[in-house]
């Protein structure tokens, strides 16, 4: 389904259905598509929030995770989003976090699924020859548990972006930009209920990543699911869509007394 891309000052973004907003945050290679089936379930119960993140358009000294991170702070305060359950996959969830560390005020809880932040596997020790179509099929297809799922639409996105020698150069910057911006310690510092939602087979953020990310964070759940990769809103979005939602609404339960 083709949803409006509506535009407010310099900032595109999608906005479905009503209620309180589901801010979504995707990865370095991300597109609206990854987030199709989520949209569309989520829409008919909360305000669904997608944010076209500058990740090519930055200028190089603030192509990183943190010039990112206040792109999102401008964006939530522009669009007066508040009680935000900000979710981010891959390079978004760790663009989140450090959104969350530095503003923790408008955001309700936190969703992570396949983050950045502790740890990840990047494009490899090489960064592959402009023109190199089946380095960049074979590397999109690592993202899956399925390798199906990395349907030559997707690696003609893919290799599109990497065939721009300035684009190649923005997004080494903010591989490695991801890389040094280790969160760490500072993890035990989030306030807000946190879920995690990992595949066993991701092999860009390994499940070990999400155990750490659940010690780190106080108040986090984990959940993990089989034969699924770097993405599981994509690769397995029913099952992915009815955890987040069982989490959502127990947000907005009265907390009992013990």
């Amino acid at each position: 389904m083709a949803y409006e891309i509506k535009q407010q000052d310099k900032f595109k973004f999608i906005e479905e259905g009503n209620g309180e907003p589901l801010v979504l945050l995707h990865g370095l290679f991300g597109a609206l598509s990854n987030f199709a089936p989520l949209i569309e379930y989520f829409r008919h119960h909360y305000k669904v929030v997608v944010p076209m993140l500058p990740l090519l358009e930055m200028d190089l000294l603030h192509t990183s995770v943190g010039g990112l991170a206040k792109f999102v702070h401008r964006f939530l305060e522009a669009r007066n989003l508040e009680s935000v359950h900000l979710l981010g996959n891959s390079l978004g969830g760790h663009v989140g976090l450090v959104h969350v560390l530095k503003h923790p005020e408008r955001i309700k809880s936190i969703i992570l699924t396949g983050s950045s932040g502790l740890f990840e596997n990047g494009m490899g020790d090489s960064y592959p020859k402009r023109g190199d179509k089946e380095y960049i099929r074979k590397k999109t297809e690592l993202t899956f548990y399925n390798p199906a799922m990395a349907t030559e639409e997707l690696v003609d996105e893919v290799y599109s972006i990497t065939n721009n020698r300035l684009k190649v150069i923005k997004i080494i910057a903010l591989a490695k930009s991801a890389i040094r911006n280790n969160l760490g310690e500072e993890l035990t510092q989030i306030k807000q209920p946190t879920l995690l939602v990992w595949g066993n087979n991701d092999t860009i953020t390994p499940p070990f990543v999400a155990t750490e990310f659940n010690k780190l964070i106080p108040n986090s759940e984990l959940h993990f699911i089989d034969k699924c990769g770097h993405a599981p809103m994509m690769e397995v979005p029913d099952e992915f869509n009815a955890i987040l939602h069982k989490f959502l609404k127990k947000q907005n339960e009265p907390a009992t007394v013990s």
